[in-house]
């Protein structure tokens, strides 16, 4: 079942790469008293991802933390080795945590997993963004197979 309005996050945890090499962190850690905005993607490095998901909350970074977002997180279904190479490939410093899935144990627990094994890419997140107050799910959108709207920083500005 997908994740909705008022659905508290799952306990999941996830990888973040550090200087000192790959560590956990929880979703409980991760929404606990904040504001978090969390957008899925269906995988680092893949065209619409580098090239205008994540930029996107990257520029949008201080108007979304004017809004009130504490954490602007992203995740998706790769390894933190992978995700760590992104973000350097990508410039990010602290704008976005980027979070590690390897297992889409998270894409799976939200309901959001995408399964493309039939094209060679294993489970993967569908696009989407989500915002939380204190682990509670504010708004959910999720993109038509495709589809890049209502999941981007400009789309999340406009319900904050």
């Amino acid at each position: 079942m997908t994740i909705k309005v008022g659905d508290k996050i799952p306990s999941v945890t996830l990888m973040q790469a550090t200087a000192e090499g790959p560590r956990e962190i929880t979703t409980d850690a991760l929404f606990a008293d904040k504001t978090v905005v969390l957008f899925g993607v269906p995988g680092a490095f893949t065209p619409t991802c580098s090239a205008k998901h994540l930029p996107g909350f990257v520029t949008q970074a201080a108007a979304l933390h004017a809004k009130g977002v504490d954490t602007i997180a992203c995740v998706a279904v790769n390894d933190a080795f992978v995700m760590g190479a992104w973000a350097k490939d990508q410039g990010i410093s602290d704008e976005v945590v980027m979070l590690a899935d390897g297992s889409a144990k998270l894409a799976t627990a939200l309901g959001l997993e995408l399964d493309l094994t039939a094209r060679g890419l294993g489970m993967r997140n569908q696009r989407f963004v989500l915002v939380a107050k204190e682990g509670v799910v504010t708004h959910v959108a999720v993109e038509a197979a495709g589809g890049f709207e209502v999941s981007k920083a400009e789309a999340v500005l406009a319900v904050l």
